[in-house]
């Protein structure tokens, strides 16, 4: 996302910067860390009507920019987040700050320790504004069923959407996307200049889609687990938000690595200091999967994707279809395993050692299925219950068996397309632009969560490195993204060939309706939008 230069600028412009531009403002003294601070916490208060953060962790954050402001005075910063406020996904453990998953079931737990990748943002002196809403539990592909309400896109709130729509502007309202939707509004509204996520089976990558913003899910392994409370474990991965590519690779950088609280963390490749600004596009072959031309893909996302092959092509890389011919089951054996990894860490939820518990104590039996009953929700309910079928042993070698034998199958086509000599897949990250609210609750989570998830679960599956990159506003001035997807262990690679797509498709910076020097803003908007048709 462009921005304007940092050059003597006031904190309230600042918030649209990148990390790398704010990041050397706070070294050049022209602006500190507990203003900067001061103004992403007015920033969420002043966007309170998105619904994007559970917990606004103020008075924290401002002792936090304070040390902050402190090291850099005396020319010792941490590293380039220094000072860098960000928010965190309310599903990731943090210590002395509640962790609620959205769910009642979590109401009022405080966790003693933050998870890994937290720890790491903190011990680099980023400062933490506020844990982010979500669908309960991560189950959901909207951030619409969680117990503290629906997240609302941001970009509902420009000119551009409300001069498309008729409707009342306080209903007509677009969602953000699941389940990380608290996280990628936060980046795209200004309030935060990174956020963390997770991803499942897109589940930073589809809310970064529909919210405009830079969203990377890392080779499985690269970024520790730990304190992040699981979903599935064989698919989790933290998830990056940002607003440019290279501020993606900056916190990535800083993330990877092992951890010796996770078995399954890897050793991080060596990589270069920063992403290259200049790259030779020629030296990359693009591949386009056939197969991803799905039923329901809207034509403006299409006309993008379009769109920027030929950008590629044009460029000099080498552009050629390819086929992933398992990927018209994995939606189905996503959800099989998904159910299946639900039903046994749910488990852990029954009342005795934290969260919520029933007052119905008559046996422990009761007080088991009473206190799940009242702190779940439907969704999570029923993955539990399908997740319990599934493994039945009358059902375990049809269901979960034959689910793993597919997952295989995917992950092997992922592998045989690039060992043709494919380096990335451009492919789109979601079908269409985003929904209005009213349109999406309509269909089940279940019926959602398979549309929404069709091109970015099978990476999850494969355990392979992917970032969705804002291309264009939709003809109802709504962000469309495309989804780059690289090779085991390649995440810089990804990131670099994402890089150098960012800069050629120049994505608009973000206008909330009311903002100052309006017009002005508007027009320089309209001028930069690549559009559909043009």
């Amino acid at each position: 996302m462009s921005a304007p230069s940092a050059a003597f600028r006031p904190a309230a412009a600042m918030l649209s910067l990148s990390i790398r531009e704010v990041s050397q403002a706070l070294r050049d003294g022209r602006v500190s860390a507990t203003e900067l601070c001061r103004k992403c916490i007015d920033q969420i208060q002043r966007t309170h009507y998105l619904n994007a953060f559970i917990t606004i962790t103020g008075e924290t954050a401002m002792e936090q920019a304070q040390r902050a402001d402190n090291r850099i005075r005396t020319g010792k910063p941490l590293g380039p987040l220094d000072g860098i406020p960000f928010s965190v996904k309310d599903n990731f453990c943090t210590e002395n700050i509640k962790t609620t998953c959205a769910s009642k079931m979590l109401k009022g737990y405080v966790p003693p320790f933050s998870a890994t990748v937290v720890q790491k943002l903190l011990d680099q002196g980023a400062v933490l504004v506020g844990k982010t809403n979500l669908d309960e539990f991560a189950m959901g592909a909207g951030s619409t069923d969680g117990v503290f309400g629906p997240v609302r896109n941001p970009w509902s709130y420009t000119t551009l959407y409300r001069e498309q729509s008729t409707e009342d502007p306080d209903s007509d309202w677009a969602i953000s996307g699941g389940s990380s939707g608290g996280s990628a509004a936060a980046v795209a509204a200004l309030s935060s200049f990174l956020a963390l996520g997770s991803d499942t089976g897109g589940s930073t990558r589809n809310p970064g889609s529909l919210c405009g913003v830079v969203a990377l899910k890392p080779t499985y392994g690269l970024l520790s687990r730990h304190g992040l409370i699981p979903l599935v474990n064989s698919m989790d991965v933290p998830g990056i938000m940002t607003r440019s590519v290279h501020d993606a690779a900056t916190v990535l950088r800083i993330l990877q690595g092992r951890d010796e609280r996770d078995s399954t963390t890897v050793q991080a490749p060596s990589t270069p200091p920063s992403l290259p600004e200049h790259f030779d596009i020629r030296d990359i072959c693009v591949g386009i999967p056939k197969e991803y031309h799905a039923p329901g893909l809207s034509t403006d996302t299409l006309a993008q994707w379009s769109r920027v092959a030929a950008m590629f092509e044009q460029a000099g890389a080498r552009v050629q279809e390819v086929s992933l011919p398992h990927t018209q089951h994995s939606i189905v054996c996503y959800h099989v395993l998904c159910c299946c990894e639900v039903a046994s860490n749910m488990a852990r939820f029954d009342g005795l050692e934290y969260g919520h518990r029933s007052t119905i104590d008559s046996s422990t039996d009761a007080m088991y299925a009473t206190t799940r009953h009242e702190g779940f929700n439907n969704v999570v309910r029923r993955r539990i219950l399908s997740g319990n079928y599934f493994l039945l042993k009358s059902n375990y070698e049809r269901y979960f068996v034959k689910a793993q034998q597919m997952r295989r199958l995917i992950t092997e086509d992922l592998k045989n397309v690039f060992r043709s000599g494919i380096d990335v897949l451009l492919t789109p990250t979601t079908l269409s632009d985003a929904a209005r609210y009213t349109d999406f609750i309509q269909e089940d989570n279940r019926t959602r969560s398979a549309q929404e998830d069709v091109f970015t679960q099978p990476v999850n599956m494969a355990g392979l490195p992917a970032v969705t990159v804002p291309t264009a506003l939709s003809r109802r001035g709504l962000p469309i993204s495309l989804q780059l997807i690289g090779q085991t262990l390649q995440d810089w690679k990804l990131l670099t060939v994402a890089h150098w797509m960012e800069q050629q498709v120049n994505f608009p910076m973000i206008h909330l309706h009311g903002d100052s020097d309006e017009r002005k803003l508007d027009r320089s908007v309209r001028e930069r939008t690549h559009t559909i048709g043009s």
